[in-house]
């Protein structure tokens, strides 16, 4: 997210926290759909409950355009896009987006947003089993699958899989299931400096790297690389080795 000014938002309190969007599997969790739904009004004030988002959001898109190469007239799908904060970033660089969400509130603000700047991004209601476009050059879900039933993970990393072209790259971030997470995005987010309401993240249904992996390469496609989002006192987030709280993953469909 990008607070406030970075220097108010992370270089004072230097939490590695991300929040997400509010998709999730075929089988959306309704109860965290409704958690995202109610902080629709506030998503793209960045010193509201979505600062940490708005902080780590050039940090991240940064790394996936590195991956992706020239965005200009790239289709690309972003999975539980919530109010479009990475849609419109890649709009504004010349992609062709698609964001799809649950969350309908959150889609409301993301069209509504859209449409003041100016910017063009198809939104839709629903979940990536839900949408029968396919053959996306990218497919992205950032901060999505650790709000996804374990149960439905496979389900979910199978439709991103399936909405991919061959050659194309699904692209996640999440948060890793490690004490230091915990400290983080838990304590240090939701119960301290209280970014976000206590109860928007389950430390239990946080994903490991290799767990992420796994489900990637079971829904048949090739893990090519890993970052770690690490704060930094300057620039609020920064690509690293550390996964031990933020990460991304790339991954490509053979």
């Amino acid at each position: 997210m990008e607070g406030p000014s970075l220097a108010v938002g992370l270089r004072a309190r230097q939490i590695p926290f991300m929040t997400q969007v509010g998709n999730g599997s075929g089988s959306a969790d309704r109860a965290e759909v409704a958690k995202f739904d109610a902080l629709a009004a506030e998503w793209w004030n960045p010193r509201g409950p979505m600062a940490p988002l708005h902080a780590m959001n050039p940090c991240r898109m940064g790394w996936v355009a590195e991956r992706l190469g020239p965005l200009e007239g790239l289709r690309i799908l972003d999975v539980g896009c919530g109010a479009g904060l990475a849609s419109e970033w890649l709009a504004r660089r010349g992609a062709i987006v698609t964001g799809i969400d649950a969350a309908g509130a959150a889609l409301n603000a993301a069209r509504a947003h859209a449409a003041a700047g100016g910017i063009t991004v198809d939104y839709r209601g629903g979940t990536p089993e839900s949408l029968e476009t396919d053959g996306f050059d990218a497919v992205l879900a950032l901060e999505v699958i650790e709000h996804v039933p374990p149960a439905e993970r496979p389900a979910f990393c199978a439709s991103l899989a399936r909405l991919v072209r061959p050659g194309g790259q699904v692209i996640l971030s999440t948060l890793n299931r490690t004490r230091r997470s915990y400290l983080f995005a838990i304590v240090g987010a939701e119960q301290i400096l209280r970014w976000l309401p206590a109860g928007t993240h389950d430390w239990k249904l946080f994903v490991t790297p290799a767990e992420l992996g796994a489900l990637l390469r079971g829904a048949g496609l090739a893990v090519t690389d890993v970052a770690g989002m690490i704060p930094s006192l300057r620039s609020g987030f920064r690509i690293g080795r550390d996964t031990a709280v933020n990460y991304l993953m790339a991954a490509r469909r053979p």
